[in-house]
């Protein structure tokens, strides 16, 4: 650790904040002898450290034993001020505020691992020790140049995730399960290096669940009663590709290039869609496009020019109004995940903005029925356009989306004609699902594809079916997928009872609609 003391004063207490003595920064400091005279500690950070205790947090209490043995030893007087949190607790800023005054109130000197508390101290004229962490996370010594993410639990031996997206092993990192007192070490190391580091950002700090983003690390910090016990999970990207590095069909490029402006990249977790996002962002940057992102938390490596907002510190109407304003010409929108995020996408791409957006999904029309609910049928056309569907870090799939007045695939009656929204693979321009609103209910369904036949083909494959039932009958073809079987009326019966089924396999097989008619 390294000390940067920014009064040159000699003063006769020092008052550490509650990061100082949980990371036992106040206790080296007494057994290096910088710290002499008086040490005194606000109560409220007592009350902070009981609280965690009762959640089965007692690293925090445990410090400040040995912080008391180390003033009893150097000869270092401790002392305890200010009234506890009592029964309204203090939040972590109101206690860093009520450090503050006691450090105004006697003139000492505050020691902080927090640059922040250290940087508003100085501002209000209060002699500041701010320590520095230094070295290298413990928590990156679990990781190597092939390890996506490391998963720590208590009571359970470190895994990791190996490999590249969609081709990983998940592997033991030691044979030893990791301790409750190990992972409150590295989890206070996490969190007193992303309040002091310019990379660091704590997007999510609750009761049980923290959630930080520290340089290329994605860290999820959950605790009892959330879960069943301490763990940290930490993801890195280990590849950053261009979108060249895809090899793309010039057609998927040119549309990307010029059509595209509602796309959704959908894909199961770990196969690579934020990589995909990732480059895409960056070659919109390289063509001239102003590009910004919503995540949550910010984890996509991105260059600066790129602004990068996070939807955990801001609500969605101010999302809302600042893009409108900004009027980027793309906005990335990584893990898209509740009904108010589809919301949010679904207006700004109305508005004129140019979307990206992320989703989880394991088939890739299932990133559009994800918009299914959430706005009108008719709608999602003029709101997603393409669907790029990632599976072991490649693009598999290609959907172009568009709605049109028709009969909906399966049904035959004129009447039923209504706006139907038609899933094309964007390559071969083939549908291959529809999706219409039937009484009250919308209908996903699949469009098979037909065999596609000639004309003599089906009236051999009819003739087949009736001819040993009546000699005497006419094949007519108004119209492609339509058939008309006339028969004489005293064989109608006959060849609707022994020929329905045959008639019916012919109808599936060539997608035809067939009527058995009486001869005029």
């Amino acid at each position: 650790m390294r000390c940067e003391v920014k009064s040159m004063l000699s003063p006769e207490a020092f008052i550490p904040d509650i990061l100082a003595i949980e990371a036992g920064v106040a206790r080296k400091l007494v057994e290096e002898g910088v710290v002499k005279n008086r040490l005194v500690v606000h109560r409220g950070i007592i009350s902070e450290l009981e609280r965690k205790a009762k959640f089965n947090d007692f690293s925090g209490l445990e410090e400040l034993s040995k912080l008391r043995e180390a003033c009893e030893v150097k000869g270092v007087k401790l002392v305890f001020v200010g009234e506890t949190n009592g029964e309204r607790r203090l939040t972590v800023e109101g206690l860093n505020e009520a450090i503050r005054e006691l450090a105004l109130d006697l003139k000492g000197m505050l020691i902080t691992c927090d640059m922040v508390m250290a940087k508003v101290s100085e501002a209000m004229g209060i002699n500041v020790m701010y320590v520095k962490p230094e070295g290298r996370l413990k928590l990156e010594s679990f990781f190597d140049y092939r390890t996506m993410s490391v998963h720590l639990k208590e009571g359970v031996i470190p895994y990791a995730k190996r490999g590249q997206p969609g081709r990983w092993m998940f592997e033991p990192i030691r044979d030893t399960p990791m301790t409750h007192e190990e992972l409150q070490a590295i989890i206070r190391e996490i969190i007193e290096k992303a309040r002091s580091s310019p990379n660091g950002f704590v997007e999510v700090d609750r009761e049980t669940s923290t959630i930080i983003q520290l340089g290329p690390y994605r860290i999820v910090i959950t605790r009892p009663p959330f879960s069943d016990g301490l763990e940290v999970t930490a993801v890195r990207p280990i590849v950053k590709l261009r979108l060249e590095d895809y090899n793309l069909p010039p057609k998927l490029v040119e549309r990307l290039d010029s059509h595209a402006e509602g796309i959704l990249i959908a894909g199961a977790p770990g196969m690579g869609k934020s990589t995909f996002a990732q480059a895409l962002a960056e070659y919109y940057k390289r063509k001239s496009k102003i590009v910004k992102t919503i995540e949550a938390p910010r984890d996509l490596q991105l260059p600066m020019e790129i602004t990068q907002y996070s939807k955990s510190a801001a609500s969605s109407q101010e999302i809302h109004d600042v893009l409108l304003l900004s009027r980027p010409d793309y906005t990335i929108f990584d893990e898209m995940r509740d009904t108010e995020d589809f919301k949010l996408y679904a207006d700004l791409r109305l508005a004129g903005v140019g979307m990206v957006g992320v989703v989880h999904a394991t088939t890739p029309i299932d990133a559009i029925q994800r918009f299914v609910g959430r706005v009108e049928l008719g709608m999602i056309p003029s709101i997603v356009d393409t669907v790029l569907f990632i599976s072991e870090g490649n693009v598999q799939k290609v959907y172009s989306i568009e709605t049109t007045i028709k009969i909906p695939h399966g049904l035959k009656e004129e009447d039923l004609a209504r706006p139907v929204v038609v899933v094309k693979d964007f390559l071969s321009d083939e549908p291959e699902y529809e999706l219409y609103v039937f009484g009250e209910r919308t209908f996903v369904v699949p469009v098979k594809k037909s065999i596609k036949a000639s004309n003599a083909v089906v009236v051999k494959a009819l003739e087949h079916a009736i001819g040993k039932f009546t000699p005497d009958f006419e094949v007519e073809m108004p119209e492609q997928g339509v058939a008309f079987i006339y028969v004489p009326r005293h064989h109608l019966p006959i060849v609707m009872k022994k020929c329905r089924k045959k008639l019916d396999k012919i109808g599936r097989r060539f997608d035809l609609h067939i009527e058995v008619r009486p001869m005029t």
